[in-house]
């Protein structure tokens, strides 16, 4: 009879045994991640009527409870994957603060020594070391330009490769909770709704949790017991019991970097940042995207300004054999690609206009079938253009040839391969020009009061150095004569007025006689001349960047602090992230964890029980054994 005494002690041993395995179970996976306690649900059974009443049936074990708050979980999965992705983007920050703020590997060393040797060459204009020495300070500046840009170069291939790892480490979370989906579907549908299979469970979500360090998802729970996983974006990754893999690709209009989409049959549908928030994968973007790509396109643009700024004062000096300074320094060029997608044949050509102009951030030009857009990467502004060529921001961009399909897209950078393409032209000490191709006088025979300047060079005129010849007619007026002047006269003299004729600028002061002549021609033999050495030297100062703003050194300072700004708030982020990802693991653990104490307190609780109901088997016994004696007389 389910009311007899041995029914109940025996359903009592039953529900005490079921209590010490469930006990037993937390304490052996104390340590297990992401497991979490459960309890063993006692229920008392449908009680016996009988005349004197209803008498009870003893107790049921009615399932295996697990400890679990989904709110609790789902804030701690957030907090893994906003920990991750800052943690990972404080590691690659740290690496490129590091090398910029270097004081022997960084450039503010090298650029200071070169504008040292430059000086040193204006102070000593014919000495053959000062020269050689000037050319070794721009080889190292050149090899400090290339060895910056190839460590970015190595990170930003580095990130590639754990982009790739990430992704390969997504997908086969992804494949393992759909596996888990598929077996606890089957036990669910077996133990019915009341009695779900905790460990299955709790492997699912240690799984949520890996694949939240990699990249931000979300698992909405359904009716069958499996979980639907959605990336940040809203892409599934896990439906029911079918997985979708994620995969890198070369991007189309960048193949040096990789792009990561999900595979969906032959074609990869391309996810954007946005799409893949949270875990490594959003830090190692971001770090490439943004803060790896601002630094290389900001040591370019110094590179482009440097070389254009010093090549053009070079060329208007002059070298020990008399010629006209060359190019002393090249940099990179653009970098345009044409995105592999194009169906037109367009070709564009892009040059620099302005270097103090120039952003550091890359462009996208799209032709949408009636206009050309140019997007900004870096703040999303839009600009359109019913025809080409148009300057921009520094840089000329225009359409060499063919013509563009709807949809045709091109990808600009235009300073990023400056510092990687930085090298020096001029091989030879005796090259250096130093000097200024011009030199004034005035005839011995100058009666007046009046002082010719020694000039200075604007630009590079073809009459550069022909003879020309002011004469004054009276104090307040004057004649020219010479090639490329066009001869003019009677011209009016103010002290002090510039004066400029054939890519020169002089001054004339004082007060000059009737008859008084002053000459501009070639610095013939001007070995000892430093004024061009002056004006190149002056360049370190001078305001070339950020249009107008800010100097060669300056510029480089903002990089610097840029980073180190930058790297300080991925610190402190990271910091704050992880102590949020420690709240949560607390917060979760003192509802799901195991607690020793309490378990060494269970087992004690359900041994007594035990004994308990042994105890009342045993009296259920002696009563049976006396039934029989009273039988037997």
């Amino acid at each position: 009879m389910a009311t007899s005494i041995f029914g109940i002690a025996t359903s009592g041993l039953h529900a005490a045994q079921a209590g010490l395995a469930t006990t037993s179970h937390n304490i052996a996976n104390v340590h297990t991640a992401a497991f979490s306690r459960q309890q063993a649900v006692q229920s008392t059974p449908l009680p016996a009527y009988t005349g004197s009443g209803f008498f009870g049936a003893g107790v049921s074990v009615a399932t295996v409870r697990r400890v679990y708050s989904e709110f609790l979980e789902v804030e701690l999965r957030a907090s893994l994957a906003r920990s991750a992705a800052a943690r990972e983007l404080r590691t690659q920050l740290r690496a490129l603060d590091d090398l910029l703020a270097d004081p022997a590997a960084g450039l503010a060393p090298a650029l200071g020594e070169f504008f040292a040797a430059a000086n040193a060459v204006a102070a000593h204009p014919a000495d053959a070391a000062s020269r050689q020495a000037m050319l070794s300070a721009a080889g190292a500046l050149a090899a400090r330009f290339q060895a910056l840009d190839a460590r970015f170069e190595a990170q930003r291939e580095a990130i590639g490769r754990q982009l790739g790892d990430a992704v390969a480490a997504v997908n086969a979370y992804a494949s393992r909770i759909a596996d888990l989906n598929q077996r606890i579907l089957y036990a669910s549908a077996q133990g019915g709704a009341t009695r779900a299979p905790n460990d299955l469970l709790d492997q699912r979500d240690a799984l949520l949790r890996e694949l939240n360090r990699e990249v931000g998802a979300r698992a909405l729970a359904q009716s069958d017991g499996t979980v639907n996983v959605f990336l940040s974006g809203g892409q599934a990754l896990v439906v029911g019991t079918r997985a979708y893999a994620l995969a890198t690709a070369r991007d189309p209009e960048s193949p040096q970097d990789f792009v990561v989409g999900i595979r969906t049959g032959d074609s990869l549908l391309r996810l954007r940042a946005d799409d893949l928030a949270g875990g490594r994968i959003e830090g190692l973007l971001q770090a490439r995207d943004v803060d790896l790509a601002h630094a290389r396109n900001a040591l370019g643009r110094i590179a482009i300004a440097l070389a254009a700024r010093f090549n053009d004062q070079h060329r208007l000096g002059q070298d020990l054999e008399g010629q006209l300074g060359a190019s002393f320094f090249s940099a990179g060029a653009p970098a345009l690609t044409a995105s592999s997608l194009n169906t037109g044949s367009a070709e564009l050509a892009v040059s620099i206009a302005d270097p103090s102009a120039l952003g550091t951030s890359p462009y996208r030009m799209r032709w949408d079938g009636t206009s050309w857009n140019l997007t900004r990467l870096s703040d999303g502004t839009t600009r359109s253009f019913a025809m080409l060529p148009q300057t921009v921001d520094g840089l000329t961009i225009s359409l060499s040839g063919g013509s563009p399909q709807p949809g045709d897209a091109f990808r600009i950078e235009p300073s990023a391969a400056g510092a990687a393409g930085f090298s020096v032209l001029v091989r030879e000490p005796a090259r250096i020009a130093a000097a200024a191709p011009i030199r004034t006088g005035s005839a011995a025979t100058n009666s007046g009061g009046a002082r010719i300047s020694a000039g200075t060079v604007n630009g590079l005129d073809p009459n550069l150095r022909e003879t020309v010849t002011i004469t004054f007619t009276g104090p307040n007026t004057y004649d020219v004569t010479g090639t490329g002047t066009g001869n003019p006269t009677g011209l009016s003299y103010t002290p002090g007025e510039p004066i400029s004729f054939n890519g020169w600028t002089v001054t004339i002061t004082g007060t000059p006689a009737a008859g008084d002549t002053f000459t501009v021609r070639a610095n013939t033999g001007g070995v000892a001349d430093n004024r061009n050495a002056l004006a190149l030297a002056a360049l370190q100062t001078a305001r070339v960047l950020e249009g107008g703003t800010a100097s060669l050194g300056e510029a480089y300072s903002m990089l610097v602090g840029a980073v180190g700004s930058h790297t300080r708030e991925a610190i402190l982020a990271s910091e704050a992230f992880e102590r949020l990802a420690d709240e949560a693991v607390r917060a979760q653990q003192e509802l799901s964890g195991v607690n020793l104490d309490e378990e060494a307190a269970n087992l004690l609780r359900y041994q007594q029980a035990y004994q308990a109901s042994g105890k009342a088997l045993a009296v259920a016994q002696r009563l049976f054994e006396t039934l029989l004696e009273l039988g037997g007389r």
